[in-house]
């Protein structure tokens, strides 16, 4: 491994460096092995047994490096794709999520239930920083990602007679509701700011507000759920609906 070439990897540990390469690095045996058998351009690869341990902690993110080391090319898809219309199926909205393990996790959640896309607001935090990177587990690779302007997406969505849905405390019981599936329209669940909850402007378009009741309903403890389990729970109860 060349000086340059070290300097280089090591550089992409951020931001301003991945956006001006376009590119990003994949860690461990089973990510790397992903990353080989997915679509996306692998540009190198390094193994702890040909580079030593030194480089690979120079290069790796990591507290303690794994044994292999990738770089990919970012796919121009993630930026430059124009999702309108939809088709018929079931997708997320991701209504400004910052925290970098929040947004791995719902990938990992969008890919365990079959989300058709994941679409997130510019402000959202980005897909190949290393640590959404590694918390997707290798679901990065399967599960279309754009980030788009969501309350044009919502209104384009609501335009073709599709569903917009939203959780929020003064919505109605989610399993008391006739759900749209994705079936035969498009079908939208947008999962908001973990602090803020879903924006104004996203909010006046959608169609259904919803609400994870607690358990039991007048002694609800803690003040919200953490976004990601509250996809994770939201998703669940539309992808039961069609079992």
């Amino acid at each position: 491994m060349t000086a340059a070439e070290l300097k280089t990897v090591a550089s992409l540990g951020k931001k301003k460096f991945r956006d001006e390469t376009g590119l990003f690095v994949v860690e461990g045996e089973k990510m790397v092995s992903e990353a080989l058998d997915s679509g996306f351009e692998v540009v190198s690869v390094f193994r702890i047994e040909d580079i030593g341990q030194k480089n690979m902690e120079r290069i790796s993110s990591l507290a303690s490096p794994s044994p292999v080391l990738a770089v990919l090319k970012q796919p121009e898809s993630v930026k430059n794709h124009k999702p309108f219309p939809l088709d018929k199926g079931l997708y997320l909205a991701l209504d400004s999520i910052r925290d970098p393990g929040n947004l791995g996790t719902i990938l990992r959640i969008a890919d365990w239930f079959g989300i058709d896309a994941v679409f997130a607001s510019e402000d959202t935090v980005e897909l190949f920083n290393p640590k959404v990177v590694q918390a997707t587990m290798g679901a990065i690779f399967r599960v279309p990602f754009h980030y788009c302007d969501i309350p044009f997406l919502c209104k384009s969505v609501v335009s073709e007679g599709g569903s917009v849905y939203g959780t929020f405390l003064d919505g109605d019981n989610m399993y008391g509701k006739d759900l749209n599936t994705g079936t035969d329209s498009p079908s939208v669940i947008v999962i908001g700011n973990e602090s803020n909850g879903i924006s104004k402007g996203v909010a006046s378009f959608v169609t259904d507000r919803l609400f994870i009741p607690p358990y039991p309903a007048d002694d609800p403890g803690s003040e919200s759920l953490n976004a990601a389990v509250a996809t994770a729970i939201t998703v669940a109860e539309f992808r039961r609906r069609t079992i």
